[in-house]
């Protein structure tokens, strides 16, 4: 009896983490089969870069300014960190699209990348990458 009641008091923590780790793994990987988005467009006008990006998944997207922005010519990108009206170039901000104040499905932000000056004329790469790592990507000329 006393080896027993030893073996499940050893044993019963052991699966409630297990079971914990499972179902934290498994709310991630259901997060992310239900996230997704589409850069619509994209283009630039002097030292701004303006792109609109639609939710196109079944959940909503929260604290959007942790999401990753690369931009750059194709062969030299890099990463843009968010800001505001107050910030030095280069940074990013977003504006919800509509009468909208949360990134639900179907739902389209504008963004815009502010930078130090105009890009040159060349093929350039736009990389927006939500929290939980679901990205997407588009090429333009400018």
């Amino acid at each position: 009896m006393i080896c027993s009641l030893a073996i499940f008091n050893g044993l019963y923590p052991l699966i409630n983490e297990s079971s914990g780790a499972i179902a934290s793994v498994s709310d991630k990987v259901n997060d992310r089969i239900q996230s997704d988005i589409e850069i619509i467009q994209a283009g630039a006008s002097g030292a701004t870069v303006t792109a609109w990006v639609k939710n196109v998944g079944t959940t909503e997207i929260s604290t959007i300014e942790n999401s990753d922005i690369l931009f750059g010519l194709q062969s030299n990108f890099a990463r843009i960190p968010h800001g505001d009206g107050g910030s030095s170039p280069p940074y990013w901000e977003y504006q919800i699209e509509g009468d909208d104040t949360e990134w639900e499905p179907t739902v389209t932000i504008k963004l815009t990348i502010h930078l130090e000056s105009a890009p040159s004329s060349g093929t350039y790469m736009l990389k927006v990458v939500i929290p939980n790592g679901i990205y997407d990507e588009i090429t333009f000329g400018v």
